[in-house]
């Protein structure tokens, strides 16, 4: 029988909102040699509609996780050395430029962010980031190194759990959670997700469960951010990579929820602003925004797209050009 595992890339993954992120980015790539970076490489569905749209560029891909590199890697063989795939985390950018002789100021033009967790993690069932399926409560996006949901779940203190829940899962019943969690984590350690999954049920009033679709999506989304430092490095990873935008070059995001989406809205709206102090009769050069945002607030996939792929729904995506030089 044929799992999803046995699916080749191209068939297990379909990029989200793929026309419009080419659309975006493409005026930044129409000079040959220009640099793309694909930040979250995944199963390299953008990546390979980028080197495919755009036979000039050359592309430098990061991902965390080791198995998607190989994959990834399978996919793009084709387009020879015009790919570069980094094991690294996005906040990472500038040693991973650094180490190709690439300059991390002004010498890439467009970036892109498809951000949160990927098809390959979600559909394979031992990696422990679906809550649907029996699995080892692990949730790392590299499994090879760093604390596992488990390591969180079983040795967290308590109050450091509930603001885990409360900050990255948005999670208001965080407090009662953690309770269940206690209180079977001293009778025996909590290893898989379907008994995280009955823990939450057995901690949430009977209303709470009615709405809002499976009531462990939020605890699951707090433990998966925390076992990946995803906000720390996403926080550290967009000025890198602004900084690395050259004057005229391109930055897309796509995020998931609505922490990542807040963030990058911040930092996007900051860089678009002018700086000068309040009562100039007129700002000067050094104080105009560095930035124009391409998107007016957060694109949502069309519904084509969504009747063709479920999972595009939760997708945001904000986008910026580097209009001046950063000082």
């Amino acid at each position: 029988m044929t799992t999803s595992n046995d699916r080749p890339p191209a068939t297990r993954h379909r990029p989200v909102m793929l026309r419009r992120c080419l659309a975006l980015l493409g005026p930044a790539l129409r000079e040959p040699g220009s640099v793309v970076v694909d930040c979250t490489l995944g199963l390299g569905g953008h990546a390979q509609a980028l080197l495919d749209a755009f036979p000039t560029v050359r592309l430098v891909a990061l991902d965390r996780d080791p198995e998607a590199l190989r994959l990834a890697g399978e996919r793009l063989a084709h387009h020879g050395g015009r790919a570069t795939l980094v094991h690294a985390v996005y906040d990472e950018l500038p040693d991973a430029l650094g180490r190709l002789g690439i300059p991390v100021v002004g010498g890439v033009q467009a970036v892109l962010f498809d951000l949160g967790v990927s098809s390959m993690q979600l559909d394979e069932a031992e990696r422990g980031f679906a809550y649907a399926r029996e699995a080892p409560l692990d949730m790392r996006m590299d499994p090879t190194t760093g604390a596992s949901a488990a390591d969180v779940v079983n040795t967290y203190p308590p109050g450091e759990l509930v603001r885990v829940l409360r900050d990255f899962g948005e999670e208001r019943f965080a407090r009662r959670i953690v309770e269940a969690i206690v209180a079977e984590r001293a009778r025996e350690p909590i290893t898989t997700s379907t008994r995280l999954v009955e823990l939450i049920r057995g901690a949430l009033p009977q209303a709470a469960m009615r709405t809002g679709g499976n009531p462990a999506k939020r605890t699951f989304q707090a433990l998966r951010i925390e076992v990946n430092g995803e906000l720390a490095a996403l926080e550290r990873a967009l000025p890198a990579a602004l900084a690395a935008i050259a004057v005229g070059g391109r930055l897309a995001v796509l995020s998931y929820h609505s922490l990542e989406d807040r963030m990058v809205k911040r930092v996007l709206a900051r860089g678009a602003a002018p700086t000068a102090p309040p009562g100039l009769p007129e700002v000067p050069e050094r104080y105009q925004p560095r930035l124009r945002l391409l998107t007016r607030g957060a694109e949502r996939p069309d519904a084509e797209e969504l009747a063709d792929n479920s999972r595009a729904a939760p997708a945001r995506l904000r986008a910026a050009e580097r209009v001046r030089e950063a000082l």
